[in-house]
Parts: C-alpha cells; structure tokens; sequence
C-alpha cells in the first residue's frame, strides 16, 4: 500500500496521521474542528499535507457533512467497509471523503458519521468479534449491532447533549456545577435511572438542592448516572456483552452503567479501531 494521509476530522477537532505501509508513523492533533474551519477546508487540508507530507488524504468524520467540505451523502445498513469504499467523495486535489451510514425504518431514521469507520474498523482490526453489540459514548451516543461483520443497524442517543443542555440551560443547572465520576452519586443516579421516570427524577434534583438532601457538589454526577443509566437501560440486557469505545473517563461511567444492569463492558481502543477501518477503506479504494 502506497502511503496516505488518514484524517478523523470532527466537529471540534481533528487528528490526522501518516499511513505507511499499512502502519501510522506520524500523528498531529488540534482543534481545527469543522466548526473552526469556517469554510477553507482546502487550506485547512494544506495544513495537514505541511506536517505530515504531501500524500493522497482518506477522511472521514463531518468533513462529509452539510456542514463540512463536501457532502459525501450517506450508505444504508446493511453496510460494510466495502461498501464505503465504493463510495468515496472526492474532495478537492487527491483527496477523498469517506461517506456516513443511515438507517430508515418507517418514519424513523438515523444517522452516523465517523463512527462507522470505528465500528467496522473494531472488527477488521481484531478489536472486537464479527457478531457484537457496540457502544460509542460521547455527545451523541451510538449503539450498533454487528451480524456477520457488517453494520447491521444503529441507534443514536442524545445523552451527553442532554447533559450539557440540563447543565448550561435548566433550573438544576445551578445545582450541576460539581465534577462528575464513578462513585456514590454516579451510581445513585444509574439505580434511579430504574424507576423509569426520568423527567420525574430530574426534577427531583431541585428538590433535593432546596430540601437539603443533596449535596450540591454531588448533583452533575447524580445527572450523569440518571443519563447514562437511562441510555444503558434502554439497550442493554443482562448477561449481554457490549463493546465500548470510549475514553478512559467516560468509558468508566458507561462501564459501571452496564455493569449495574447485569452486563459485561470490553473496552475498544477506539484511535486503533478508525486506523484499522481507514486503511481497510484505502486498500479496497476503486
């Protein structure tokens, strides 16, 4: 394999490394999100080429969105890597983005991407089984089911948006100026999540901020664990095993979450998982 420029370019940052003969040998990182690109993305790219060579550049991540570069438009589950492939975007000199994924069912629909790339990238990296439940915490948070190695469908949770939301806009944002960690309040929150009253419980955080029965400190945990238990509780069974790709701190939430429910987290690099996709994507690449 020639070598190429691999980008994750997100909403808020980007990471770029330099792909040779199937190995990363250099990486940059920085903040140089779509948002930030405001439109010269061609500059922006140019960039890129300046630190880690003047090289063919695979993207994939909302560079490809309406609000990215170029819209790459979107594959339907069932997908694969080959499938990705096929459909590449070019997207000014030598460059290509790589398209998202959807799911149409009824009037439903979903949306992912970058996270695909992970996610079948798990898989043909030896990350993670052919046949796996997977979850990508985050902002927005993504649970997929792999049959038989393809993506086979996908479900999106607002939950980490929600957070922020609740924090920044709500009447117990006040409250919700501690940090947030696995410990006591977490986990009160995750056992509370079970009652399936969640709008009813978070209200209950201005209540125990005015009665006294919380501390203050503890509310954005005791949040975070109503969140994340709701989501967990949505999409996990017990005895399930669920592929998490997350980092360290947030994987350790989901983790407890899952645990709580009766199921087994397995943590997935998640940098190893995109690098194994984008390459698979680049030698199948027409």
């Amino acid at each position: 394999m020639s070598a190429f420029i691999a980008v994750d370019w997100g909403t808020t940052n980007r990471r770029a490394w330099r792909i040779e003969d199937g190995d990363p040998v250099d990486v940059m990182r920085d903040a140089t999100g779509v948002l930030a690109v405001a439109g010269r993305f061609a500059d922006a790219a140019e960039q890129v080429r300046a630190r880690l060579g003047d090289l063919p550049m695979l993207m994939a991540g909302m560079v490809g969105s309406n609000r990215g570069w170029v819209d790459a438009g979107y594959v339907p589950c069932p997908a694969t890597l080959a499938a990705l492939a096929a459909r590449l975007t070019p997207a000014g000199d030598d460059a290509w983005i790589v398209p998202g994924v959807c799911s149409v069912s009824g009037t439903r629909g979903d949306v992912m991407r970058g996270e695909e790339v992970q996610l079948l990238g798990a898989v043909a990296g030896g990350l993670a089984p052919a046949n796996a439940m997977m979850c990508q915490p985050g902002t927005h948070c993504k649970w997929a089911r792999i049959e038989g190695g393809v993506l086979a469908r996908f479900a999106t949770a607002m939950t980490g948006e929600l957070f922020a939301l609740l924090r920044d806009h709500a009447l117990i944002g006040a409250a919700m100026q501690g940090d947030v960690a696995d410990g006591g309040a977490f986990r009160d929150g995750v056992a509370r999540s079970g009652e399936g009253d969640l709008t009813a419980a978070l209200f209950g955080v201005r209540a125990a901020s005015v009665l006294a029965l919380r501390d203050d400190a503890d509310a954005a945990a005791y949040v975070s664990g109503l969140l994340i238990g709701a989501d967990c509780r949505a999409q996990v069974r017990a005895g399930d095993t669920v592929h998490l790709l997350a980092d360290p701190a947030l994987g350790a939430l989901y983790t407890a979450a899952i645990e709580t429910v009766g199921a087994v987290a397995v943590p997935v690099d998640s940098h190893a998982a995109f690098l194994a996709g984008i390459i698979r994507i680049r030698e199948l690449q027409p």
